[in-house]
C-alpha cells in the first residue's frame, strides 16, 4: 500500500515537472496593431531614444544601425517588415535588443508591455487567412486579447539577406 502511494506521489511529481517545462517566460509587446510575445531568453535589453544611423541601399524595414557600447547592431522596424503602414515613433516606441543564435539585432516596436508566463501547450496555430510574417502561433491572454508568437529565428533568416 505504501509503495503504491509512493509510486503515485512520484508520478504526480513527474506530471508537474512536465507541466512546468511547458511554461516559458515571455516578453509581450505591440507592433502594427498586434500584441506579440517572445521568449525572454532572446532579450538582452530594451532601450529608448537611441540614435539610429541610416544605411544606403537596404530594404525600407532596415532602419539602420546603432552603436551599443561598442557593438554595431542592425535595427529592423518589424511593423514595416510585416507589411504594415509606417507610423511616427512616439515616446513609447523602443528597441528590443535580441541575441538569436549568437546574432545580435535590434527590433523597433510600438510599445513594450510586460513579462508573463505562457503555457506553450496552449499555443494554437494561426489560421492561414490570418497568417502574418514572423508569427508562428497565437494564444489568448488572460485579458481576452489574442497575442501572436514572434518567430525570432525567422527574423534572423529574413534580415540576414537584407543587411
Amino acid at each position: 500500500m505504501a509503495e503504491e502511494f509512493m509510486d503515485e506521489f512520484f508520478e504526480d511529481e513527474k506530471l508537474e515537472e512536465q507541466e512546468t517545462n511547458e511554461v516559458e517566460r515571455c516578453l509581450t509587446f505591440e507592433s502594427g496593431g498586434m500584441v506579440m510575445y517572445m521568449s525572454t531568453s532572446y532579450v538582452i535589453e530594451i532601450i529608448n531614444d537611441h540614435s539610429i544611423t541610416a544605411l544606403p541601399i537596404v530594404p525600407q524595414y532596415v532602419k539602420g544601425i546603432i552603436n551599443l557600447r561598442g557593438s554595431i547592431l542592425p535595427v529592423i522596424d518589424i511593423r514595416l517588415l510585416m507589411d504594415k503602414e509606417a507610423e511616427e515613433y512616439t515616446s513609447k516606441t523602443c528597441i528590443i535588443v535580441l541575441n538569436i543564435d549568437s546574432v545580435s539585432i535590434g527590433i523597433i516596436v510600438d510599445r513594450v508591455r510586460q513579462v508573463i508566463d505562457i503555457d506553450l501547450s496552449e499555443v494554437q496555430p494561426i489560421p492561414l487567412r490570418n497568417r502574418q510574417k514572423l508569427c508562428n502561433g497565437m494564444i489568448t491572454l488572460d485579458s481576452g486579447e489574442v497575442a501572436m508568437s514572434f518567430d525570432a529565428e525567422a527574423l534572423v533568416q529574413s534580415s540576414s539577406d537584407a543587411v
